[in-house]
């Protein structure tokens, strides 16, 4: 829970960047109405930063694994240079289906969106792609797979973002560090580190999110 004072820190930050989309509003609403994990929703200051990330990058081909509510993906397509840039997002609840097809049609930028749904373990090598941009917010015990999945499709000098990878603070918590979630996003945050391939940085944004650099092979 946040302190009186980060709570006007933080109405503070939203109120001098950018508005957040209306049809993104309407997600956040939705999710927080009809999803009991609607915490795991990216948000107004989140999202505005994946958007921005995403428009520096200018990335051809994106990889979201972990669509949730739609909100995020939204966000990568909405940073695309053009109609001609595509996001593969994956999400492996099929009850979350509707609810994104709905979301993703009330947008101006759901048509750069490719919605798949099941594991991400099957259905990344059928898809045929390599990826200058990957966003990973799935299920936190399986990071380091996730990690291993997608550096054999990203380009080399291309970006992963890993949200939630300060995991509410449980990373530095002793009695938090034995669930089972918080040990991989541990794992991921050391294999992270220790990875030549790869130049990185964690940002303290909301959940922790890192931004991770495919180094070009020499």
């Amino acid at each position: 829970m946040l302190s009186e004072k980060e709570e006007e820190l933080e109405e503070y930050i939203l109120g001098h960047i950018d508005e957040e989309p209306e049809v993104l509003a309407r997600i956040d609403h939705d999710t927080h109405v009809q999803n009991y994990y609607w915490h795991m929703c990216s948000g107004h200051l989140q999202g505005r930063l994946i958007k921005m990330l995403t428009r520096m990058i200018k990335p051809r081909r994106v990889l979201e694994l972990g669509t949730f509510s739609g909100y995020s993906a939204l966000c990568l397509a909405e940073g695309l240079a053009d109609d001609e840039c595509r996001v593969d997002t994956i999400e492996i609840n099929d009850e979350q289906e509707d609810f994104i097809v709905e979301h993703l049609a009330k947008s101006p930028y759901g048509s750069r969106i490719r919605l798949h749904i099941g594991d991400a373990f099957d259905i990344v090598p059928t898809l045929g792609e390599r990826y200058d941009l990957v966003f990973i917010d799935a299920n936190k015990r399986q990071y380091v797979e996730y990690y291993d999945l997608v550096m054999d499709y990203l380009n080399d000098d291309g970006f992963i973002i890993a949200d939630n990878t300060l995991w509410a603070g449980k990373v530095v918590d002793p009695k938090a560090q034995r669930e089972a979630q918080t040990r991989g996003v541990m794992d991921f945050n050391n294999r992270i580190k220790q990875d030549p391939r790869v130049e990185k940085v964690i940002l303290p944004l909301r959940d922790g999110l890192t931004l991770i650099h495919k180094l070009p092979t020499r």
